[in-house]
């Protein structure tokens, strides 16, 4: 953390490889083992097989700089490429456009941007912007609006955790210039009605953005393998935007996201241009400067190397073990899992005052399991992907143990806020 004080110095001497490994992998021994499926976030892992090819386009393009666009043409064009693909994934129409980014809350970060910028070159005498979303967004659109001087108003959401457009509407004024949609949201893994809001958007000449960060690599798919799930894309008139992490269930090496537009010329607004300096024409359409380009090859070559198919194999395996999980939960007496729970994301909770979540969740990280954690409501938060589906049981079992030490000892755990 910066401003914490450190005992390391920079060594006189340069120390060999072979002892800056093992310090390398003893730094590690304390991490919790994402290949054993002990993360239910962070990490998204298939197997050896992808991983290796991830890693190996990664390395061929350690160190080209995606800045350098004459200098490095195929960066250009293995960007072009990922953009092309998810565009189409997303129902997105010829004129479309996008850009491939650093990460989810780089592509959201450059939404906001845009929005703003398209705003104020129509209304150039809009005095305080205001970004209306429902209190589940993530807090990345906070963030860009921190940065950009926009206001943001939070609003209520409905009781199945979705956004709610008549009370979003409520909260539109004369300055507002952006709604935004979770599909699915991250904290409680429902989708916004993005098609409700898309009408609010389309009425009031918004800029409609979709956050499909979390599981937009992952939802087509499993629509595709007849999972019901509501329309979020740009097949919904009204959406303006959509940012898709791929180094979440596109399983690329981090970081890798794209900015999709509807409209290719609505890029100049997202873009920095500057000229004057001794150097010439400083252009991009990121938020980077430098970019490393081992990203962009890792997620092209693992788009490429899976296909349509095997992100359909991993959509199958993603939801029946989200299945055999929530069964094996409410096995369990005194738990529950929170419903709606519509694509990778579930919650639960204990309904039994003499079983406390918060201990449930310190007990099951006693015994190696890291436990992410919901505040409202007070839950345990878990994001499947492939790796879990062989510790299911494990975990299950596990839990059944900590459940009847926790009801036995009658523990109360403490609420842990932070997320990360």
């Amino acid at each position: 953390m910066s401003g914490q004080k450190h005992a390391a110095v920079l060594p006189v001497e340069g120390r060999p490889w072979e002892e800056i490994r093992r310090s390398l992998l003893d730094a590690k021994r304390g991490d919790y083992n994402w290949r054993e499926g002990r993360l239910p976030l962070y990490v998204y892992y298939d197997d050896e097989a992808l991983l290796k090819v991830s890693r190996e386009a990664f390395n061929l393009y350690f160190s080209e700089n995606a800045l350098g666009r004459k200098a490095f043409p195929s960066l250009v064009q293995l960007e072009a490429d990922i953009v092309s693909m998810a565009l189409r994934l997303f129902n997105a129409g010829d004129e479309a456009g996008g850009t491939f980014t650093s990460g989810g809350t780089e592509s959201q970060l450059l939404a906001v941007k845009a929005a703003r910028n398209r705003a104020l070159a129509e209304r150039p005498d809009l005095a305080q912007p205001n970004i209306v979303v429902p209190h589940s967004c993530h807090p990345s659109i906070d963030k860009a609006a921190h940065y950009l001087g926009l206001e943001v108003r939070r609003v209520p959401i409905s009781d199945t955790f979705r956004a709610d457009p008549a009370a979003i509407a409520k909260a539109v004024d004369d300055n507002t210039i952006m709604l935004v949609a979770s599909a699915p949201g991250y904290t409680h893994g429902v989708f916004d009605p993005v098609a409700e809001l898309g009408v609010l958007a389309e009425a009031r000449g918004l800029w409609l953005h979709v956050d499909a960060c979390l599981g937009g690599f992952l939802a087509p798919f499993a629509r595709m393998e007849g999972y019901p799930l509501p329309d979020f894309d740009f097949s919904v008139p009204g959406v303006t935007s959509l940012a898709a992490d791929i180094h979440k269930y596109g399983f690329s090496a981090k970081g890798a996201s794209v900015l999709l537009l509807r409209s290719e010329t609505l890029r100049r607004f997202q873009q920095f241009e500057h000229r004057n300096w001794p150097r010439g024409v400083y252009a991009t359409d990121t938020f980077l400067g430098s970019r490393p380009g081992g990203p962009a090859a890792s997620a092209w070559a693992v788009m490429n190397y899976l296909g349509e198919a095997g992100y359909r194999r991993i959509a199958r395996r993603i939801m029946s073990a989200k299945q055999r999980l929530m069964a094996g939960i409410e096995s369990i007496p005194g738990l529950e899992v929170i419903q709606p729970s519509e694509l990778s994301v579930l919650l639960y909770r204990s309904w039994d005052a003499a079983l406390d979540t918060n201990a449930l969740a310190e007990g099951m990280g006693a015994r190696g399991w890291f436990m992410g954690r919901s505040v409202e409501p007070e839950a345990i938060h878990f994001a499947m992907n492939p790796v879990h589906a062989p510790v299911i049981d494990r975990y299950v079992a596990d839990l059944r143990a900590v459940s009847i030490e926790v009801r036995e000892s009658g523990r109360v755990g403490a609420l842990d806020e932070s997320t990360y």
